[in-house]
């Protein structure tokens, strides 16, 4: 069974809550955490990999690289953010192909115009439906010409600058295209993210950004209204970013985090995420006698 495989059987048994990841280590956490797919999220790889925002700066090579690491670190089902495609149907092509060698066993493809932007900053726009819709249709090509299986989500970004309205009928097209899952990014209220569950076919893709411009509901809350694919994209992030902020101001005003260490995982903890016993094992296993 393909990795993308794995990915449709479990969102027909249940709605699936996908974590976001955006490096070797996190990935691996997520594993041992007992995550069933996880989701390489743009946005942090930008804001990890360059100290840049989610602002269209992130190319292909870079996704490609956190794809690669995060994918020889997880059992799991491993989908990217793949932005825009990075050009036209064309580069499409080559992102998935590109993206399915780094090991990815799915993509999201969004509907932006290029350079685009998170989906919770304003200013966004976005590029004709059937366009986008070609770009699906070549994604789904490239996959199968390669010989390989790909999970597609195909995200649209209308709802900022066009209307639910526009997004809904976007996303109704993108599914004729072959997409596998839909996503209306950035949905405004609870009310609208019923009407999406409603009018739209599964499996659907929630969005939950800590203080996004979407409400923050529940994976079982989500799944009433009628989602399948659940995605936390920034929890990690934020949460590492925070931690490291505080822990930086203790060593800056203390000289020590002596009296901290609460804050902070042992040392033996942290070997035992990265598996260091495993090297030790194998480097006795392989040492002259």
């Amino acid at each position: 069974m393909t990795h993308a495989e794995k990915i449709r059987r479990a969102l027909k048994r249940d709605a699936v809550l996908m974590p976001g990841v955006y490096d070797a280590l996190t990935a691996r956490i997520a594993n041992q955490v007992g995550f069933e797919i996880i989701f390489i999220t743009g946005y942090s790889v930008s804001a990890t990999a360059l100290g840049e925002p989610d602002f269209g700066l992130l190319s292909l090579g870079d996704i490609a690289e956190a794809t690669r690491r995060v994918c020889r670190n997880s059992k799991a089902p491993v989908i990217v953010d793949a932005d825009t495609g990075y050009g036209n149907a064309l580069n499409v092509q080559h992102t998935v192909r590109t993206l399915l060698d780094a090991g990815a066993a799915g993509i999201f493809l969004e509907d932006q115009l290029w350079p685009k932007r998170c989906g919770h900053m304003r200013g966004k726009k976005v590029i004709p439906a059937e366009e986008h819709a070609n770009k699906i249709r070549a994604a789904r090509d490239a996959a199968k010409e390669s010989g390989r299986d790909l999970f597609i989500v195909a995200r649209t970004d209308a709802r900022q600058p066009l209307g639910l309205d526009a997004a809904i009928e976007r996303c109704k097209l993108y599914k004729k295209a072959g997409a596998d899952a839909l996503f209306v990014e950035a949905p405004v209220s609870v009310e609208e993210l019923r009407r999406i569950g409603r009018e739209l076919p599964p499996p659907l893709v929630a969005n939950m950004i800590e203080r996004g411009v979407t409400p923050q509901l529940t994976r079982k809350e989500l799944k009433k209204f009628g989602f399948q694919m659940i995605v936390c994209p920034l929890a990690a992030l934020y949460a590492s970013a925070k931690a490291v902020t505080d822990v930086y101001r203790i060593l800056k005003t203390k000289g020590t985090t002596r009296n901290d260490l609460s804050r902070v995982l042992t040392f033996d903890e942290f070997n035992r995420i990265i598996g260091l016993q495993a090297k030790y094992d194998a480097e006795k296993r392989y040492a002259a006698e």
